[in-house]
């Protein structure tokens, strides 16, 4: 599907039952929903279970012509999956506050944008994660993200001593911040 097409063109595709539309809403917003869904003690199952639900639920608004849409698609889509996922998790007892109609339509809007400035800052980090090169990447990637400890960082990059392998970390962690800072603020110019 082509990036230019509007909301309206896709609500009518929706409508249409257009599998390459189907395949755009998916492609476009499902990771947004799996993010959501996963930061709140869910899994990439439990993701695909809402958002399909919320597909449906806006397949079936727009084939009976009863869709008012008073915001995009992926904060309508959003809003479904949240309230959805909220409601399972409140089923499992592991969500205590009840679930406010007013309440959830504030908030929607704010978790979206809290969302997507989220993803804007991943995006930034992966790419300077991605500049420094190795073996920086490489020694803050095993010690942040495959929580390897210093001895087996300094054995696998070649330091004589999980001391000088820690000073080496702080020093690319040093460099991550210049380069991710430096993203960060060229992107409130």
């Amino acid at each position: 599907m082509k990036a230019e097409l509007d909301e309206q063109t896709l609500l009518k595709g929706l409508a249409n039952n257009d599998s390459k539309v189907v395949e755009a809403l998916y492609q476009a917003h499902f990771n947004m929903i799996q993010h959501f869904v996963v930061n709140n003690n869910g899994s990439f199952d439990d993701a695909r279970d809402v958002f399909q639900e919320a597909m449906m639920a806006l397949y079936e608004k727009v084939q009976t012509n009863s869709l008012v849409l008073t915001c995009q698609i992926k904060t309508y889509l959003f809003s479904i999956c949240k309230h959805l996922w909220l409601k399972r998790l409140q089923q499992m007892g592991k969500y205590s506050s009840p679930l406010s109609t007013q309440e959830e339509t504030v908030s929607v809007e704010d978790d979206l944008g809290i969302f997507e400035k989220q993803e804007a800052n991943y995006t930034m980090m992966n790419n300077a994660l991605n500049s420094l090169g190795e073996p920086c990447k490489g020694l803050l990637e095993g010690y942040y993200i495959h929580k390897k400890g210093m001895q087996e960082l300094a054995q696998e990059f070649g330091y004589t001593n999980a001391d000088n392998a820690k000073n080496q970390k702080y020093k690319c962690l040093m460099r991550l911040k210049k380069i991710f800072f430096a993203q960060y603020n060229m992107g409130d110019k």
